[in-house]
């Protein structure tokens, strides 16, 4: 018998220290970059879109992919292509850590429109309150005080 799955996963990262260092001059050319390291882990990239301080993944995954090598490797890999491509002056990295919320194929719908109208959406909520109501809109349970890296 074959393996035959639907995994559906939305990641949701930051910049260090939520810094808004993600420009709309490049973030195409970002989103493209990231979508082919998706692709090029075997898996199925269907949303990617975000804010200058944090982005979101929509990703359709095969079984055997371990969710926290792929993160890993895109956040790894897309530090070094902006820092390549000089597309920041200040020093660009990721935040430690990622939200990974699951959903059914039947919600595939809501969650892409909902990742392509970022833009619009955070001139209504910012990203901090975001992100904790995705956890608790899927009961992940958390301390604030461990979410976010700050600058002191």
């Amino acid at each position: 018998m074959g393996t035959y799955s639907q995994i559906y996963i939305q990641v949701v990262f930051a910049v260090k220290y939520r810094e808004s260092l993600i420009q709309p001059v490049w973030e195409d050319e970002l989103y493209k970059y990231i979508t082919g390291i998706v692709r090029n882990k075997g898996q199925k990239m269907l949303a990617i879109n975000g804010m200058p301080d944090h982005i979101h993944i929509l990703i359709g995954m095969k079984p055997a992919c371990c969710l926290s090598d792929l993160v890993r490797e895109v956040k790894k890999s897309s530090n070094a292509f902006i820092k390549e491509r000089g597309f920041t002056s200040h020093r660009f990295q990721w935040q430690g850590g990622f939200g990974a919320f699951s959903y059914s194929h039947s919600s595939l719908d809501n969650v892409i429109r909902y990742i392509m109208r970022q833009k619009e959406h955070h001139k209504k909520q910012v990203f901090k309150d975001e992100y904790k109501t995705f956890l608790k809109n899927f009961a992940v349970e958390h301390k604030d005080e461990y979410l976010f890296e700050w600058i002191d």
